[in-house]
């Protein structure tokens, strides 16, 4: 049988472990171990000590023997808990992060790089976080190489923000290849607990072009579904906008540089109507078409979950869409200068000219 190692005190010891058992200053777990002493001294066992001060006979034996060994000192204190933490090299998860690639792969994950390092996952996610790092994000981007670049930026930036009197200013494009899909299974309808679901496979049943006009001015839509995206069709959406606008006003339509927009036939018809004058945004510039932002509503809330088992049944769709968007129709606000946005765009190209001599050199 184990017997606990006696533990002897002095006047003075017993003195000053008394005061720490009965102090109210000093923390609760300093007085129960002074306790423990106390009661060791006594000559009291481990396992009566434990009952007596209702903890675990371990944790008594752990604190006589660390008073035998280091005295007050010993037990004033902690033990230290767990594993030491693991401390990491953060400028060189830094640099690893922003500067390099792991093997056969494009960008880091928290795995990826916690084997790397030698340190768990969490770690490596909480030093990203505090850097603001997101390896696993992209951002798509492309910056306008057109020569004509500030000229155009200011002249539909100026359409926006102060547009002529008398005159309306409408954003056009065509929205291709709208797909009429129809899913192989019927998906089940959103509940308690479950996401809507829908099958990841489809079947085809055909497409259609819309071309919208977007009045800056209140935000109607003028919308034409046509099977192709050919002058003609454009030229065909041109004689509708004509139509359905007033005779009095001058229209100030601003488009991409589609070659459809610029077909010599479309030319000719604009020249014979010159309360059509045309507004062509810079190359690689289309987010500055503000319609763009009505074919991501309509894309968002009809069509991309939406089932078509025909074209017809698709354009039906698409007209009924731009019918009730035009019952309360809002305008987009534009906000940003042009030279603003100028400022940007410059900085942006030299961000991609030092990148670009830095790799070559």
């Amino acid at each position: 049988m184990r017997v606990a190692p006696a533990v002897e005190l002095t006047t003075e010891q017993e003195i000053e472990l008394t005061k720490l058992a009965r102090s109210k200053r000093r923390s609760v777990r300093l007085a129960q171990r002074a306790q423990i002493v106390l009661l060791a001294a006594k000559g009291r066992r481990n396992t009566d000590i434990a009952d007596q001060l209702g903890i675990g006979r371990v944790q008594v034996a752990r604190w006589r023997q660390r008073y035998l060994e280091c005295g007050l000192a010993g037990i004033e204190r902690d033990l230290p808990r767990g594993a030491p933490p693991r401390k990491v090299d953060v400028a060189r998860l830094l640099e690893l992060t922003t500067q390099t690639q792991p093997e056969v792969a494009t960008h880091w994950s928290t795995r990826t790089m916690a084997a790397e390092l030698a340190v768990s996952p969490s770690t490596v996610m909480r030093h990203w976080q505090a850097n603001g790092l997101k390896p696993h994000l992209v951002r798509g981007f492309k910056v306008s190489r057109d020569p004509k670049f500030a000229q155009k930026l200011e002249d539909i930036v100026g359409l926006y923000i102060s547009p002529p009197e008398h005159a309306l200013v409408l954003c056009c494009d065509e929205k291709t290849q709208v797909q009429a899909l129809d899913r192989t299974q019927p998906g089940l309808p959103m509940k308690k607990g479950r996401a809507q679901t829908m099958t990841h496979d489809y079947k085809r049943n055909g497409t259609t072009t819309l071309f919208a006009a977007l009045n800056v001015l209140d935000g109607r839509i003028i919308g034409q579904c046509q099977q192709r995206h050919t002058h003609v069709e454009w030229l065909r959406f041109l004689r509708k906008i004509d139509r359905e606008t007033p005779k009095d006003k001058t229209l100030h339509l601003i488009a991409d540089n589609y070659a459809t927009h610029k077909h010599p036939v479309v030319q000719e018809w604009l020249d014979r109507h010159p309360r059509l004058p045309m507004h062509f945004t810079p190359t690689s510039a289309s987010w500055l078409n503000m319609v763009e932002r009505f074919f991501r509503d309509i894309t968002v809330n009809r069509l991309r979950r939406g089932v078509f088992t025909s074209v017809p049944e698709l354009v039906a769709a698409i007209h009924e869409y731009v019918a009730h968007h035009n019952t309360k129709p809002k305008p987009f606000i534009w906000t940003k200068c042009a030279s603003d946005i100028l400022q940007k765009v410059i900085r942006a190209n030299d961000q991609l000219s030092s990148k670009q001599n830095a790799t070559l050199h």
